[in-house]
C-alpha cells in the first residue's frame, strides 16, 4: 500500500543541532538513496571516496567541499557532482543543509 503524496518544504525536514550533523534518509531504494543533512558551523565530512557519482545540492548556507584536493565553495541553491571514486571532504563555512542524492548504476 502507497502512503499519499505530501508537499513539504526540504529545509524543515532536517534540522539543525549544536555542533553536530544531523541526517534523515527521504529515499532509500537498491538502485539509490537521497539524504538530507544538516551541519553546524564548523562540523563536516572527513575525506572519503564513494562507489557512485553523488550530486550535492544546497540548499541552505555555505559549505566548503574538497574533491581530489581542489577546494570548491558552495552557497544556497548550489549543486556539485561529488566523482566515482574521487576523494572528497566537506566542512561547514556556515551553517548548511544539503540533499545528497546517489545513484547507484
Amino acid at each position: 500500500m502507497n502512503s499519499e503524496p505530501k508537499v513539504s518544504t526540504l529545509t524543515d525536514q532536517v534540522n539543525y543541532q549544536d555542533d553536530s550533523v544531523v541526517s534523515k534518509t527521504l529515499i532509500k531504494k537498491e538502485t539509490g538513496t537521497v539524504t538530507l543533512f544538516a551541519f553546524d558551523q564548523g562540523q563536516g565530512l572527513s575525506e572519503h571516496t564513494a562507489p557512485f557519482d553523488a550530486l550535492v545540492c544546497v540548499l541552505e548556507g555555505e559549505v566548503e567541499i574538497m574533491i581530489s584536493g581542489n577546494p570548491y565553495v558552495l552557497k544556497t541553491g548550489e549543486m556539485i557532482i561529488l566523482p566515482v571514486n574521487q576523494t572528497h571532504s566537506l566542512k561547514a563555512i556556515k551553517r548548511f543543509k544539503m540533499m545528497l542524492t546517489m545513484i547507484r548504476s
